[in-house]
């Protein structure tokens, strides 16, 4: 049983209702640009960024570990259940993979980027979209919308349930925070060259977004 099973039902009907805005989609669009052919989204959850990627002319497809949260993407974009260590996809066989606010979802997050590396074929764009590491965790207070407080612990890499709110994702299943260094860093070792960074929200950045090439 995936952990996000046992939310799925709250976050496809009370968390992305809270949010009038998914805070990845915008970084996603600028990064990821127009294009055609695959667009594989790691961790697609319930597929709520099927849309976004269709309207830029890629062919979506999801695959995401929770049957939960793939229950309700089934009807937004093609799906596979599989762990993204290990996907089911051939060497160099797709144009464009996308990791949207899951970074922190995933302990083994770096051997994802090496996955995200042999799908794709040379040349192709890996985006990845995720909470701001410098900004967002355990550490960062976010309850004042005028005035985030970061705390100690950014240094650490570290799993948390530490949170500021009740009404999240942190504080019912934990997330992994690593220094923006080691992070970056990731992208490198899995052969993933960095050419296109975007930030979003305020007063300090919620999401940073990485473009990559293979």
């Amino acid at each position: 049983m995936a952990a996000y099973d046992e939310i799925a039902d709250w976050y496809e009907e009370e968390f992305l209702r809270a949010q009038p805005v998914n805070p990845g989609t915008g970084a996603l669009r600028e990064l990821l640009g127009t294009g055609s052919g695959v667009c594989l989204e790691i961790g697609c959850g319930t597929g709520v960024h099927a849309d976004a990627v269709r309207e830029l002319g890629w062919t979506p497809l999801g695959v995401d570990l929770s049957s939960g949260m793939l229950r309700h993407a089934r009807g937004r974009l093609p799906i596979a259940q599989a762990d993204a260590e290990r996907l089911p996809v051939r060497d160099n066989s797709v144009e464009a993979v996308v990791s949207v606010l899951v970074h922190t979802d995933m302990p083994a997050y770096f051997p994802v980027l090496r996955e995200a590396s042999r799908v794709l074929r040379p040349g192709g764009v890996f985006v990845h979209v995720g909470v701001h590491p410098c900004f967002c965790g355990g550490f960062a207070d976010r309850s004042d919308p005028a005035a985030v407080v970061v705390r100690p612990g950014y240094l650490d890499g570290h799993w948390t349930k530490e949170s500021w709110t009740d009404q999240g994702i942190r504080d019912k299943l934990g997330a992994t925070h690593w220094p923006l260094p080691q992070l970056l860093n990731a992208f490198l070792d899995a052969g993933l060259v960095p050419d296109r960074f975007a930030e979003s929200g305020t007063p300090l950045p919620i999401v940073l977004a990485v473009r990559a090439r293979a």
